[in-house]
């Protein structure tokens, strides 16, 4: 049954939001808490981002494993369901007893937060063509905004109640909306299934195959993705360590200053519904090569770590929701597929990102974590520019 435009009122893309910034944040809480959770369980400094690495590789396994049922069954069970059991595993991680009950509600919370992206699916494919990138951008708007604040109010927490109160918290919040979702999204939906789920699966690889926009904005999504962990993995080590000597609500506040990315979120997926989606990714992705340069600087001066926060997130997530305005274009039938396979690049990313960042660390202090993120920053402006040559060769062939 093709979905009624009608039903994504301004009410129901704003709860979207909401809800993706609340399944999203859930993955982020542990990126300030590193240090307590390395001193609660005896983990190596070290080898800590093991903790947001197992809680991507959770998200990765979900983009590929729950992600494309949305194309198959009823979206509105499927992201109540999610919802609830988020809530058990958030639980978990509350009352973990030792690492081992951490880790695996660390990477069942990453495999049920994909519910963001069933929902971001749902709301391109309820809305109409000519908004869906405007709605997309609204959507995952909430997301970014849910990713910088989840280390805002996990800092808070952590110094006001210990780690532990800010996953006993989500899970309330995460149970409230589920009944929110329960009561607010469209109940007519009717899916009939027509393939089997590994007939399922298997189309994701194919759409790779057959879409060349999915492949370019999936690489690009794993290198901004991986830049983007570069960064807020390890920042809490060199802050909460002498001389910065900064608490955990300190250090969440660093959140907030990337909230400005979250303000392009809606321009750029306008400018990509009207055709500029390819030079909108290419001045994102300066920026966000510029950005090291004040993040260098950090130890010396928190004012240009700011900077360099804005200036990265800002760019994320510009590149990021035209990236998704555009893929959503080519297969409306398929969008939910279409998301996993973007999205499972974004997780890869994302996990080499913190494993690399926390290590990088260790051997070559800040000064090489903002090396390591500028190379892949470069190689990803390198690649984008790489994509637009063959389009640009046509263009010479077929002058005059």
């Amino acid at each position: 049954m093709k979905p009624d435009h009608h039903v994504l009122s301004s009410a129901v893309v704003l709860l979207f939001a909401v809800a993706c910034g609340l399944a999203v944040g859930n993955v982020y809480f542990a990126q300030p808490l590193l240090d307590a959770m390395a001193a609660a369980f005896a983990m190596d400094p070290a080898t800590i981002g093991i903790v947001v690495t197992l809680t991507q590789v959770g998200y990765g396994a979900g983009l590929l494993l729950l992600v494309p049922l949305g194309d198959l069954l009823n979206r509105r069970r499927l992201i109540l369901t999610q919802t609830l059991l988020s809530a058990l595993a958030l639980l978990m991680i509350a009352c973990a007893s030792n690492s081992t009950w951490l880790l695996i509600g660390m990477t069942l919370t990453g495999l049920l937060a994909v519910v963001t992206q069933v929902l971001v699916a749902y709301a391109a494919t309820l809305a109409l063509p000519a908004q869906r990138g405007r709605v997309v951008g609204v959507v995952t708007s909430g997301i970014v905004v849910g990713i910088l604040l989840a280390r805002t109010v996990a800092g808070g927490m952590a110094d006001l109640a210990g780690w532990r109160s800010v996953y006993l918290l989500s899970a309330g919040l995460t149970l409230a909306m589920a009944l929110l979702l329960f009561r607010v999204l469209p109940k007519h939906e009717d899916r009939q299934p027509d393939s089997s789920y590994g007939a399922l699966l298997g189309s994701v690889f194919t759409l790779f195959k057959e879409e060349p926009v999915l492949r370019q904005r999936a690489i690009l999504a794993l290198l901004t993705f991986a830049s983007a962990m570069v960064l807020w993995t390890p920042m809490v080590l060199p802050l909460s360590a002498p001389p910065l000597s900064l608490s955990h609500t300190q250090i969440g506040l660093f959140g907030l200053a990337g909230a400005a990315g979250a303000l392009a979120a809606a321009r750029a997926g306008h400018l990509a519904d009207r055709g500029w989606g390819q030079w909108t990714s290419g001045c994102s992705l300066l920026l966000m090569l510029a950005s090291w340069l004040p993040i260098a600087f950090t130890q010396s001066s928190l004012w240009a770590l700011l900077l360099g926060v804005i200036t990265l997130d800002l760019g994320l997530q510009a590149v990021h929701v035209t990236s998704q305005s555009m893929i959503y274009s080519v297969r409306p039938e398929a969008q939910s597929r279409l998301t996993a396979g973007y999205m499972l690049f974004y997780s890869i990313g994302s996990a080499l990102g913190s494993i690399g960042s926390t290590a990088m660390y260790a051997w070559g202090g800040w000064l090489g974590v903002c090396l390591l993120g500028a190379g892949i920053n470069a190689v990803a402006l390198i690649y984008w520019w790489s994509t637009l040559a063959p389009r640009s060769k046509r263009a010479e062939v077929a002058l005059p």
